[in-house]
């Protein structure tokens, strides 16, 4: 093979993406400009493109990024019933879980503890790449389990969205975490700790009809797409035409749904200031 066509192979590999984790020495492209920028200078930059565009990541990276010299340790992750309605479409639910941990989770939400900005936190991160961090019973448990150990250690509660939603595989038990969710939230309240979310690109559905809307602060990353049910979707029901920043974070702050928007370089020193406020 020439060096042009294993160029060109390097390339194309680029612009795929690997169940979470951000491929090693592979070129990326900006969905905004079109320029391809190589993994270590996207690292560099926090995965901000130049354009401004925020990649999508995972936990690992998330909590590396976040977390006090990039220290922290992973939360045991619930044990629960796979594939309780026997679900199959053109595939069957379990081959679908299977082939998702490939990547570096083992479902679509994983937690950690740690310190940012020297106070404690626990942070329960979605990762988009395990069947588009769809919630399940396992993301479900593992948001209240997460929840229950910032109660233990009096830490700061903290989640990271970024998800499609419902996992329709579970049908009604997918709807059920809804409420799942809100009972960890609520004791987190009521223990007198602050509850903080911090909105990724995309966070939709039943995650944003539930944890996602119910923080203390809302903390939105550039450019994010935060809705419940699609542009289309909404545009057909109401006959009416929307803004083009429609569900943009920038809209949502616009209208004081959120709090603030930031670029995620400075998301660590943003989120650091508003323990401190909410921590003394």
């Amino acid at each position: 093979m020439s060096w042009l066509n294993k160029k060109r192979k390097t390339l194309s590999a680029g612009d795929k993406k690997t169940n979470g984790n951000v491929p090693d020495n592979l070129w990326q492209k900006d969905p905004i400009s079109g320029q391809m920028v190589h993994h270590d200078e996207l690292k560099d930059n926090f995965f901000v493109f130049p354009s401004g565009a925020h990649m999508r990541i995972g936990p690992k990276e998330r909590f590396s990024q976040l977390f006090d010299n990039g220290q922290y340790k992973i939360l045991p992750h619930p044990r629960v019933t796979e594939d309780p309605l026997n679900f199959t479409d053109l595939k069957s639910y379990k081959d679908r879980l299977t082939a998702a941990r490939t990547g570096e989770s083992p479902d679509a939400l994983v937690s950690a503890s740690g310190t940012i900005g020297g106070k404690k936190s626990v942070v329960a991160c979605f990762d988009f790449y395990f069947m588009a961090g769809t919630m399940g019973q396992a993301v479900g448990e593992a948001f209240y389990e997460a929840s229950l150990a910032a109660i233990k250690d009096k830490a700061a509660f903290i989640t990271v969205t970024s998800s499609g939603g419902a996992r329709m595989q579970e049908g009604v038990l997918s709807l059920m975490q809804l409420p799942r969710t809100i009972i960890g939230i609520q004791k987190v309240r009521e223990a007198k700790l602050p509850y903080i979310v911090i909105l990724a690109d995309p966070t939709t559905g039943g995650v944003t009809a539930s944890l996602a809307m119910l923080g203390d602060v809302h903390i939105a990353e550039q450019g994010a797409v935060i809705g419940f049910a699609g542009r289309r979707v909404i545009e057909q029901t109401t006959r009416a035409t929307l803004p083009k920043d429609f569900q943009t974070a920038e809209f949502l702050e616009k209208h004081g749904v959120i709090d603030m928007v930031v670029v995620r370089q400075q998301l660590t020193s943003t989120l650091g200031k508003v323990l401190n406020f909410l921590m003394k």
